[in-house]
């Protein structure tokens, strides 16, 4: 495929000028609990330790015995859900949260989740991570039915078919909606008297279940319970639905089932390599350990000469450790990392756009001047980035800059709630061979963690090519469900809303 003949890091007058462009951005996180005198206050300090997963808008919807109430937000949870006058806006003992990253829908409250709606069996509220891959073509069925769409969020298909539902029972109901779901995703559900949780049948996305004094709590990540001193029970396992329901005595009655057809578990394997807090476990394993555990590989794969090891902040950091541990070269922090740069930062004129990445990364010249750096990285995209960190460590006085990257290269798109670019703006697409790649980036050389490397981190097995053990299209191609609406829109998904929103 050919590729542009100028820098990446080179931006033009008229690029957007955002400090995130060249990450994979992270999908969303959910956060529920039932039967807790704190829900919202406990709920909103769990999106907090999940705001890595979505910074564009927060939402909590609670009960409180009579009705449902609701605040959803655009910005950072801390924006506004730490304000004691907001919480008392929120009043009862069931809450259901989630941060927002839109994959779906453009950026705008009315897609802020969670969703509510009033159905014939009562309130309830919705609130997913991940991506329907035939909401679309649910979307016009239940329009061509007479349904009314207030948002373009793929969650809102999933209200419609509850409501649609013939099922006594809101659980049922539920179940019945998700089962003509397709794609990854982890689902939370709110009524008057329940939480409900669910997972796809291959168990993409995560999700786990909690306990506090005796509250169930759904949440995407382990470490939602720790920020809260809530206990981990057990993941909830792919393709199950799991139903909290308060009885009448003040007791709650857990229930599971699984209706959907058996499919092996797949998890996405970005939770590890990007997506999943260092701190969190997922499907029982430690994020932290298995970025080391890349990191070692990668020292196996690709042992670098170099005097220091130096992390890409903050994602390269675990891996860069087992970098270093195993090849036995000193781990430095020779970048060091503004956390108070937003994602944009003023406004964008050429002077402001030549500072480049050294809003968010400055050079710790100490630990470089006349070093040869292993530069360590989770994941190239679109290698923007890349450029301005290599030329960064040099103009830092590196006599040599060695790119390492804990992940395989990134050549498919993903439909599964990872806003990846389109796969001709990939680095890996753009430039087929692999020195061009490094001449591109600047780099003395450039090494990738391969596929086997990255399974034996996560699984310990290398991968089965005719059963992949983990949801890894992104490096190989291979899709684990269908692509329905992409099919349908011969490979371009079309706009869902006439509407655009000011603001």
């Amino acid at each position: 495929m050919a590729h542009s003949s100028h820098p990446a890091g080179n931006a033009s007058e008229n690029d957007v000028f955002d400090l995130e462009g060249d990450t994979l951005h992270e999908e969303c996180g959910v956060f529920g609990i039932l039967q807790h005198k704190d829900a919202a206050a406990l709920t909103a300090l769990g999106l907090h330790a999940l705001q890595h997963r979505g910074q564009e808008a927060a939402g909590i919807v609670t009960y409180d015995g009579t009705r449902f109430h609701s605040e959803r937000r655009m910005g950072l949870v801390g924006d506004h859900y730490t304000d004691p006058q907001m919480l008392e806006k929120l009043p009862g003992d069931v809450a259901l949260g989630h941060n927002r990253y839109s994959t779906t829908g453009e950026v705008a409250l009315r897609n802020v989740q969670p969703l509510f709606a009033e159905l014939s069996v009562g309130g309830i509220a919705v609130a997913h991570n991940g991506n329907f891959t035939n909401a679309l073509k649910l979307r016009r069925e239940i329009i061509a039915n007479g349904a009314i769409c207030q948002s373009t969020s793929d969650s809102e298909v999933v209200l419609h078919l509850i409501a649609q539902s013939k099922k006594e029972r809101s659980a049922a109901r539920f179940i019945e909606a998700i089962s003509q779901m397709e794609g990854g995703y982890a689902l939370i559900a709110m009524t008057r008297t329940k939480i409900m949780g669910a997972r796809d049948p291959f168990g993409i996305r995560p999700l786990v279940l909690g306990e506090l004094d005796g509250a169930p709590i759904f949440a995407s990540e382990t470490c939602a319970l720790d920020i809260i001193g809530a206990k981990f029970v057990r993941d909830v396992e792919n393709g199950e639905v799991i139903v909290c329901e308060k009885q009448r005595d003040g007791t709650i009655e857990i229930t599971s089932s699984k209706p959907f057809e058996p499919k092996p578990e797949r998890v996405c394997l970005f939770e590890y390599v990007y997506f999943a807090r260092p701190d969190s476990f997922v499907a029982g394993r430690s994020v932290y350990n298995v970025r080391k555990a890349m990191g070692r590989n990668l020292a196996r794969e690709a042992p670098v000469q170099g005097d220091v090891v130096v992390p890409v902040p903050d994602g390269g950091t675990p891996a860069a450790i087992g970098y270093a541990q195993e090849s036995g070269i000193p781990f430095e922090l020779g970048i060091i990392r503004n956390h108070y740069v937003g994602r944009t930062f003023i406004e964008p004129s050429q002077q402001i756009r030549a500072f480049g990445v050294k809003l968010k990364h400055s050079a710790n010249r100490g630990q470089l001047d006349g070093k040869r750096v292993i530069l360590v990285d989770d994941s190239v995209v679109r290698g923007t980035t890349s450029t301005k960190i290599v030329q960064l460590v040099r103009d830092a006085g590196a006599s040599e800059v060695h790119l390492v990257v804990a992940s395989p290269k990134i050549t498919h798109s993903d439909y599964y709630g990872i806003d990846t670019p389109d796969p001709e703006k990939l680095l890996a697409n753009q430039y087929t061979d692999h020195d061009e790649m490094c001449k591109f980036i600047g780099a003395d050389s450039l090494h990738f963690l391969s596929v086997d490397g990255l399974y034996d981190a996560v699984g310990g097995a290398p991968r089965d090519p005719k059963n992949p053990q983990f949801t890894d299209h992104y490096f190989t191609g291979e899709y684990p469900t269908r692509l329905v609406d992409l099919e349908a829109e011969n490979g371009k998904l079309k706009q869902t809303s006439m509407l655009r929103e000011a603001g």
